[in-house]
């Protein structure tokens, strides 16, 4: 579906991270949409993992297989990657990538990455007067009651969500400084959909839950279930970017279906079309793990135009025909500990 009705021909669009989930939704939604000239910078993955035993770059060529622009390897950390962008002149900038895992303990290469890298990724946006769009996301708002409202309860839990909320804070420095610069934050709740297998173990857990069933005939979860979370589809999260391009207001906005559903109604959900499973109850390791995360979209809706069509129901659905392919191809063992 196309989100905007402005013709793009011509125009310069760069995505960071664009060969992750999110990032190479977007490209393959330009390429489809819109003749604009998409350039495509990731790191891609390789044997590097953190301590966790998780990939530090989450970039697959397989994501782009369908991509016809340009591709750039760099790494966002290194200056010298980051200078191969400036002849560009570039008008709008989808800044995705990110370290992303929230068990990533490593602070220093968490703030490096996150934060360090999107204060260059603005200055080369003030240079080339590009608009910026960046991914913020929800755990900025650790455990603080829901629903959660931008500029309130803003208390992370763990590093990454600290390093989205000091990205959002930069982001309201440079506009003070050039109130001229378009910069919209686009705070992601727990998205969901197509092209996020190569995430691994830090895959959805609606993916994680759909391979369990279909691999084992049963799913665990964390005691008893009734967490709460804002699931979101990948088809709403590339509407609220794109609608981002002709924001009428820069700042930090919420992107989820602005309904909080528990993970046993992720359940519920896989069981009307792969019928009945098991469900393994566990005790919850994580310390930081938000309870309860619900979006407060009034100003998404407002300053973006944005509304979400997928329900959880709904987004499932659609997502199945995907999950049932990862499964027989065999990568579900990337994804899921059984």
């Amino acid at each position: 579906m196309q989100y905007i009705n402005d013709s793009l021909a011509g125009k310069k669009i760069l995505i960071t991270g664009g060969a992750g989930f999110i990032g190479s939704n977007l490209a393959l939604y330009f390429q489809k949409y819109h003749q604009a000239k998409v350039v495509v910078f990731d790191s891609f993955r390789s044997e590097k993992t953190f301590s966790n035993g998780h990939f530090k770059s989450l970039g697959h060529f397989k994501n782009l297989l369908d991509f016809k622009g340009e591709v750039i390897v760099g790494d966002i950390t290194k200056k010298e990657d980051l200078a191969r962008l400036e002849s560009y002149g570039f008008d709008y900038i989808f800044h995705q990538a990110a370290i992303s895992d929230t068990t990533v303990m490593d602070q220093e290469a968490v703030l490096r990455a996150n934060v360090n890298a999107f204060k260059d990724l603005l200055d080369l946006s003030v240079r080339t007067n590009a608009v910026m769009i960046y991914a913020s996301s929800a755990g900025v708002y650790g455990n603080s009651p829901a629903p959660n409202s931008i500029g309130s309860g803003e208390i992370p839990e763990n590093v990454y969500g600290f390093s989205k909320l000091m990205m959002d804070n930069l982001m309201q420095k440079y506009l003070a400084c050039y109130p001229n610069l378009t910069i919209v934050g686009l705070r992601y709740f727990n998205v969901y959909g197509e092209k996020e297998v190569y995430k691994g173990k830090t895959a959805s857990m609606i993916l994680q839950l759909g391979l369990q069933a279909l691999s084992s005939k049963k799913v665990r979860l964390f005691k008893m279930g009734e967490q709460k979370r804002d699931f979101v589809y990948i088809e709403d999260v590339i509407q609220a970017n794109v609608k981002a391009m002709e924001s009428k207001k820069s700042g930090v906005y919420n992107v989820g279906s602005g309904m909080a559903r528990s993970y046993n109604a992720i359940v519920e959900c896989l069981k009307t079309d792969l019928g009945d499973f098991a469900v393994e109850y566990i005790d919850n390791p994580y310390s930081f793990f938000q309870e309860h995360t619900e979006a407060n979209i009034v100003l998404t809706k407002e300053f973006l135009g944005y509304t979400p069509r997928f329900s959880l129901e709904v987004g499932i659905k659609k997502y199945l025909g995907e999950i049932k392919a990862i499964h027989a191809s065999g990568l579900w063992d990337e994804v899921v500990t059984l």
